[in-house]
């Protein structure tokens, strides 16, 4: 069975334009990204699935240059260029991840993967509900899976959350979930906004003066040293998106 991460990442984010590329610990935030997904064991191949869109032009670029395959495709329908990046890649089976999470865990990440493989499951997520900090979510599903959200979805939320259909049709897959003994979901470790960025280039500081690689809980361990900075971005709601987007379907 072929596994691929898949990340789906763009530069024209409404809310903080560029953030993909934007530096971390002296790398563009989407390098981390990559290599944190390539750490993950169990996986075949990493390919970025961006849009056809001339801004994302820079961004294919780098990652073509760190040896990543790129894949793009429609700008609004991120359920297509999705399903159109797993055809691609002859996925069996897909990691999805977003260009966004920069302290990616990839051990947290081969934990869904290894209870992928061994449920039999056609969907397992550590995010319904969420017990990790937002930023190491993690979902695993079946390329078929996939397909049929593909032929099936119709909403513009479901065409925008690549994996929005899949998890809300449990009559048509097998869902399964994981999670954390302790629940750290308040924690929010990815990239939206400018505060996200102040966040987690001050994690990255602390990060590179300690020489450590920034697993769960040496993150944990800085925030817990340094409160202030968890509370730079500790307001914003988790999935303001997603909510966004359902708001709008009704």
């Amino acid at each position: 069975m072929k596994t691929v991460v898949i990340i789906q990442a763009r530069m024209g984010s409404s809310r903080l334009p560029g953030k993909v590329l934007m530096p971390l610990g002296g790398k563009p935030s989407v390098q981390h990204v990559i290599e944190r997904a390539r750490l993950i064991r169990g996986v075949d191949e990493v390919v970025l699935a961006t849009s056809v869109a001339s801004i994302d032009d820079p961004l294919a670029a780098f990652c073509k240059t760190f040896g990543v395959t790129v894949v793009r495709g429609s700008e609004d329908d991120v359920l297509d260029r999705y399903y159109q990046a797993a055809k691609a890649a002859r996925a069996d089976a897909v990691i999805r991840i977003t260009g966004d999470c920069p302290l990616l865990d990839p051990v947290e990440s081969a934990k869904v993967l290894d209870a992928f493989r061994s449920s039999g499951a056609d969907y397992v997520s550590n995010v319904n509900p969420p017990t990790l900090p937002d930023g190491l979510d993690t979902e695993v599903f079946l390329f078929s899976a996939l397909e049929t959200a593909w032929k099936q979805a119709g909403k513009k939320s479901e065409r925008e959350h690549v994996t929005l259909y899949i998890s809300t049709h449990p009559e048509l897959f097998r869902i399964e979930s994981i999670s954390n003994p302790v629940d750290w979901s308040g924690h929010r470790w990815t990239l939206d906004e400018e505060r996200d960025y102040r966040m987690l280039s001050a994690v990255y500081d602390e990060l590179s003066l300690r020489g450590e690689f920034g697993a769960l809980a040496e993150v944990l361990c800085i925030l817990r040293d340094y409160p202030e900075i968890a509370r730079l971005n500790g307001s914003i709601e988790r999935n303001e998106g997603l909510k966004k987007s359902q708001q709008e379907d009704e």
